[in-house]
């Protein structure tokens, strides 16, 4: 099976490199002092403090898997200090809703996504309806809570 490709920008494969490491060198080694703790006070079987720390561990390991998949099948996304005449992974779009009223996404790889801060996936409705589109264009977009319409300001 092929793995799929993690757009990330700079900032955020840093950010995913130094969660990597704070796992594998800090929290490995909090869980296995807290399992063997639990170890000591009452044995593994019916044990809530055992079975909660091997728990943890499942989950510290698991999260280790899915950063060094994300982080070895990174493709960095290029930082556009000038404008694009079309939508791209990276692209900050500035777009005008229905209404009227503007907002401005950059398009990042899901692994980055943070809507709250206008940060919206390329493989999200948003993202995936203005990706490829120029300015000036209508970008159609069929959401759970019904259809929205953005009109392209600018892209940078």
């Amino acid at each position: 099976m092929t793995q799929r490709e993690t757009f990330l920008t700079p900032e955020g494969l840093a950010k995913l490199r130094a969660e990597l490491e704070h796992l594998r060198t800090v929290r490995r080694q909090e869980v296995a002092v807290r399992i063997q703790k639990a170890k000591e006070i009452g044995g593994t079987v019916d044990n809530a403090e055992y079975d909660e720390a091997k728990n943890e561990q499942a989950f510290v390991e698991g999260r280790i898997l899915t950063l060094e998949s994300m982080i070895n099948t990174a493709v960095i996304i290029p930082d556009h200090a000038r404008p694009s005449e079309r939508v791209d992974v990276g692209s900050a779009v500035t777009v005008a809703d229905a209404q009227g009223k503007h907002h401005t996404f950059v398009i990042v790889g899901s692994a980055e996504a943070d809507p709250s801060h206008g940060k919206i996936s390329n493989e999200s409705p948003v993202g995936k309806a203005l990706l490829g589109r120029r300015v000036k264009e209508v970008a159609h977009v069929a959401t759970p809570s019904g259809a929205m319409e953005f009109t392209i300001l600018s892209i940078r």
